[in-house]
């Protein structure tokens, strides 16, 4: 019968956890075996002699040979060495986890992910972890899908190079399910807004949004105060519009759930784009659409604590003039507004003979185009250079018929843009620039 380990006195235990340590350092070539014998404080022969016993018997080489027998689980040297190496040479930015989950699915090795992490951490390729903080409740995850989502962005060397990129995620708390996640240069207002958009457009109308109290979603004050619910900003009067509460986080802590997801954003995302080859922000991008969002959702997504859903259908059909951003400008006495350094011309309209005078809202669209509203009219689209790109003469909601006889040439056949067809929709409320 084997000893078991209690029967060994505590000195001797330390002694082989200490050799067992050494050993495997030098096994990972990150000490020479002269080395590990100097430190163990034994010649190169005993430290032969030593090496060949953990090869032959592994850990339990290292104990007292007449106290017992090595275990009959011990892992192979070779199979050892193998995981050390490849965690070396190909997986060595990697975290454990991370790691375990490649050996078990791309190398077949089934070892236990305690086991690895110990091995790594004994032969000094990851570093242990430190001592867990203070006890802290975790709030409760919404009940339904659609309730709560989180928005934030997460500054980091995402192609371990000197550049530094934003990662906008979406995430719903009810599952940690990702609905967005793209690479942009900085995270803005546009930036944002795009990705709210996008979200509602695929999944519908949610409840609620959580974010910190960056500039694009809350103006305060006072820095590191409470913000200010009655000034909003762009976003906020967005979401106004269409019904959906923005909650304000007020530490990191409160954030926990998001902030949780980006550290492991952190320690996958860099190690995939490497082993995918990518390292264009493009091309990152195009990766996680079309493949790595659905592969992370599937390994981290839960179950919701309850059936149903929470999302509904956008009763807004045009979300172009919703997620735009909107200034308040008034129409020169030549019926041109200027914004930005441009002069937009109105063309005229059938149910007003002058527009001078009147209060207009200018839309920036995310695209860097311009449309121009007045109430639930469209005045006209416009490009970044403040250059007409179709035909948008504004029309009523209901256009009378025209009285008397008219020859049909009077009537030319008009190309009209969607935009044009939908204009008797209402706009969203204007909030100033």
């Amino acid at each position: 019968m084997g000893t078991s380990v209690e029967s060994y006195p505590r000195a001797a235990v330390e002694r082989a956890m200490k050799v067992q340590e050494v050993i495997l350092r030098a096994m990972a070539k990150k000490i020479r075996w002269w080395q590990a014998a100097e430190i163990i404080g034994i010649s190169d022969r005993q430290m032969r002699r030593w090496r060949e016993r953990y090869e032959e018997h592994d850990y339990d080489g290292l104990s007292d040979r007449r106290r017992g027998r090595p275990s009959e689980k011990r892992v192979p040297l070779a199979q050892v060495e193998q995981v050390l190496g490849l965690y070396r040479e190909k997986y060595f930015d990697l975290n454990v986890r991370h790691f375990h989950e490649k050996l078990c699915q791309e190398h077949e090795i089934e070892l236990s992910y305690t086991w690895v992490k110990l091995a790594l951490q004994g032969a000094g390729l990851v570093a242990k972890a430190r001592q867990r903080g203070a006890h802290r409740r975790r709030r409760e995850r919404r009940p339904l899908p659609g309730m709560l989502l989180h928005i934030d962005g997460s500054r980091h060397q995402w192609f371990q190079d000197e550049r530094w990129y934003d990662l906008i995620v979406i995430l719903d708390d009810a599952t940690s399910e990702i609905y967005y996640a793209q690479l942009v240069e900085e995270e803005s207002t546009a930036t944002v807004m795009a990705a709210v958009r996008e979200g509602i457009e695929r999944k519908g109308l949610f409840c609620a949004l959580y974010s910190d109290r960056g500039s694009h979603f809350w103006h305060t004050p006072k820095a590191g105060g409470k913000v200010d619910p009655h000034r909003v900003t762009q976003l906020g009067r967005a979401l106004r519009d269409l019904g959906v509460q923005m909650i304000p986080a007020y530490s990191p802590q409160a954030r926990g759930r998001s902030e949780r997801s980006f550290g492991t954003w952190q320690g996958r995302l860099p190690q995939e784009l490497r082993l995918q080859g990518i390292h264009t922000i493009e091309g990152a991008n195009r990766f996680l659409r079309e493949h790595y969002v659905e592969q992370f959702n599937r390994r981290f997504q839960v179950a919701a604590a309850q059936r149903g859903t929470a999302f509904t259908a956008c009763p807004r059909r045009d979300l172009d003039l919703t997620f735009a951003l909107q200034f308040e400008r008034t129409v020169n006495r030549d019926n041109t507004v200027s914004f930005q350094n441009l002069a937009l011309q109105i063309d005229k309209v059938s149910w007003r003979g002058t527009l001078a005078g009147c209060t207009v809202i200018v839309h920036q669209h995310l695209d860097g185009t311009l449309s121009m509203t007045h109430g639930p009219r469209r005045l006209g689209r416009y490009s970044n250079q403040g250059t007409p790109m179709a035909a948008t003469a504004a029309q009523p909601a209901v256009e009378k018929p025209l009285r008397g006889k008219v020859q049909k040439a009077t009537f030319p056949r008009l190309e009209i843009p969607q935009t044009a067809r939908d204009s008797h929709f209402p706009t969203a409320t204007t909030a100033p620039g």
